[in-house]
């Protein structure tokens, strides 16, 4: 038994008196295993909520809620990694049980550079969010991140009942039960209504939205930017339910008997995983931000009280975060210089649609000096970041591509808006400022070998290398050379 974030699905806060994990003890159906690193899901727990690792020595402090039942102090993160970068290193189990998630182990399925490795650990600062108007982090899992339990304690086995929320492996059909969000597999089968994406439950070799493999009419299409899904099974029936986390109820989307060949009686085995499969498959992406699983099969009037705490909670979009360097003004024409002992003369240019670092100054030529200025536009993905428009190729913008930074000519395109979007910060080194990605928001551009990337402090890639990480993401904003 499992819940698998792949697409982002948000859950509650626990602001008023009672929290997620006292409504369903009250229900009769208590949680087994509880994380979040928003807040505190029951109205008395005081202890750690998640751990912190800080790249620039490997130190790590744990974070707590500002106060019993509260949210998160995220305070002490922003002090804590104030001048460098962290990432989550466990997801602590609040139900006393100890069922911590830690870095996923190696797995047969895993895919890219570290396919025989443990999966990444997330970026702590990837996932800002509004909890009634304070802001705290959530999970931004980026393809082969993941964090994994194999031996938790209280957890559903077999055929027996369970019932999870999540604000969103292979072993056989009908060994996993999880939260599913997204828009498949590519297979076709579990799919709903529309495009997508579709509240799912994994259940081991398939993706369901309802009985039947194929399709599930009266399972939505889902746009909320925050959205409470609840997943609960007992022997020969399962239930999907799901709504907007920031208003109204939940919806039934299914309720009846489960598939057959293999899902009726199930065979679960009791692992608790995020963002990966239960063999180890991690090219999901998406945002966590709370979960719980449960001993028993919860009441639709006790999930409905869990969905009326979450709408309490006030989740929202932080987008006062995303700018939170110095200011660039809109319009202005500007080149970037690298930081980097010994590299300081270097600046972010380009050569055709390779973004690279190239020495300038007033007297390189005017060629040169065009192609290391650019222009600052409103990001094309996100309003309250920024986009770089070349100087000399009108239309085209820094965007990432496969990891590395390219120019290339807008081709209006949700995809390239998000890949052309980057959001300040103030720079890691404590000059000038650093650049998150909008679409990947744990990392950064950063200069290696000469070629700009969008890299992360200990990822898969080579770019990825820790060392001088900060100084390598850390760039000076000036007025341009063109």
């Amino acid at each position: 038994m499992v819940y698998r974030t792949v697409l982002a699905l948000a859950a509650s806060a626990s602001l008023v008196a009672a929290g997620p994990c006292d409504i369903y003890a009250s229900g009769g159906t208590p949680c087994v295993a509880a994380h979040s690193t928003t807040r505190a899901l029951y109205n008395n727990y005081s202890g750690s909520l998640y751990q912190v690792l800080r790249g620039s020595d490997n130190a790590t402090t744990d974070i707590r809620p500002q106060s019993a039942g509260g949210i998160a102090d995220s305070a002490t993160q922003d002090n804590f990694c104030n001048g460098s970068t962290c990432l989550i290193s466990i997801i602590y189990d609040q139900s006393g049980r100890g069922n911590h998630l830690t870095q996923a182990p190696p797995g047969g399925a895993a895919s890219g550079p570290n396919v025989n490795g443990y999966d990444y650990l997330s970026g702590a600062l990837g996932a800002p969010v509004a909890l009634n108007g304070q802001t705290v982090y959530g999970v931004f899992i980026s393809p082969m991140s993941g964090y994994r339990n194999n031996n938790p304690s209280g957890t559903a086995t077999g055929d027996g009942e369970e019932g999870m929320y999540a604000i969103f492996l292979d072993t056989g059909n009908g060994h996993m039960e999880a939260l599913y969000f997204g828009t498949g597999d590519g297979s076709g089968r579990g799919t709903g209504s529309g495009s997508g994406p579709w509240i799912m439950a994994d259940l081991e070799n398939g993706l369901f939205t309802g009985v039947d493999p194929i399709s599930n009419p009266a399972n939505p299409t889902i746009n909320h930017r925050f959205v409470t899904a609840t997943l609960k099974g007992r022997p020969n029936q399962w239930a999907i339910r799901g709504g907007d986390s920031t208003t109204g109820s939940l919806d039934t989307l299914y309720s009846g008997v489960r598939p057959a060949n293999g899902y009726n009686p199930m065979s679960k085995e009791g692992a608790i995983i995020l963002g990966i499969g239960g063999d180890n498959s991690n090219r999901a992406q998406g945002t966590f931000y709370e979960g719980v699983m449960t001993s028993g099969y919860p009441s639709d009037e006790t999930e409905n009280s869990v969905q009326a705490n979450i709408v309490a909670a006030k989740y929202a979009a932080n987008a006062a975060l995303l700018k939170s360097g110095p200011t660039i003004n809109v319009g202005s024409r500007v080149s970037l210089r690298v930081t980097t002992p010994g590299y300081d003369t270097r600046y972010i240019a380009h050569t055709g649609a390779d973004v690279n670092t190239q020495v300038v100054s007033s007297s390189s030529d005017s060629g040169l000096r065009q192609r290391a200025s650019w222009v600052i536009r409103v990001g094309l993905g996100n309003s309250a970041c920024y986009s770089f428009e070349s100087v000399d190729t009108p239309g085209s913008f820094m965007r990432h591509s496969n990891y590395a930074i390219v120019v290339n000519a807008n081709d209006g395109s949700k995809i390239f808006a998000e890949d052309a979007t980057y959001c300040p910060q103030a720079g890691i080194n404590g000059q000038g400022t650093s650049f998150r990605s909008w679409s990947y928001p744990a990392r950064y551009f950063r200069h290696y070998n000469a070629l700009l990337y969008i890299a992360g402090n200990s990822g898969p890639h080579e770019f990825d290398n820790p060392a001088v990480f900060n100084d390598d993401v850390s760039f000076v904003v000036s007025s341009s050379f063109a």
